[in-house]
């Protein structure tokens, strides 16, 4: 398949969504990046503007949310647009690529670690680089399994993650581009 006819679905924020984008951007995939109205996102390119109804659609339960992740989320209306959009990434990925840490309980850290677990429950294929432990995971049969070089198989696939990118997180998305795009 050629590059062109890849896209990568993200949401164009500061760090691990920005570089997935600027990867997808060199090695000539298409990019579509969810926002919603008055959110700050550092990519321009394949901006997709989420409505008011559409982001209605993925209403989701704070409280069910903050259960499920072992954590709280406030209230704030900003903080559920992001978990919509979030939903949209990853709904339009086949496979699901996360920069983050993997913590304890199973969990990935911070916001990022919804769209692991709307991963899980989509049943979609997921990797997690962990910057913490320097690897590569994969979600199968109920736990994380380190992963040896994963590849970008599926024409639609996501990238997201932390806005605290890392070198080492950096360098794995680079060589996960590197090794599905040659």
């Amino acid at each position: 398949m050629s590059n062109s006819t890849f896209t990568l679905y993200s949401g164009g924020a500061q760090g691990a969504e920005n570089q997935f984008g600027k990867l997808a951007e060199y090695h000539g995939l298409a990019e579509v990046n969810y926002t919603f109205e008055g959110h700050k996102i550092e990519r321009t390119r394949g901006v997709r503007v989420l409505t008011d109804e559409e982001l209605t659609r993925k209403d989701v339960s704070l409280t069910y949310v903050s259960k499920l992740l072992n954590r709280k989320f406030t209230n704030a209306e900003k903080m559920r647009k992001v978990l919509q959009t979030i939903m949209y990434q990853v709904e339009s990925g086949d496979q699901i690529f996360v920069v983050g840490s993997i913590q304890e309980d199973g969990t990935v850290k911070g916001g990022t670690g919804w769209g692991a677990e709307f991963a899980k429950i989509c049943n979609k294929g997921l990797y997690v680089f962990d910057q913490n432990q320097d690897c590569w995971f994969t979600w199968q049969h109920g736990e994380w399994k380190a992963a040896q070089n994963p590849v970008i198989t599926s024409a639609h696939f996501t990238g997201t993650g932390t806005r605290f990118l890392e070198e080492n997180g950096k360098k794995a998305v680079e060589a996960l581009f590197a090794r599905s795009f040659k």
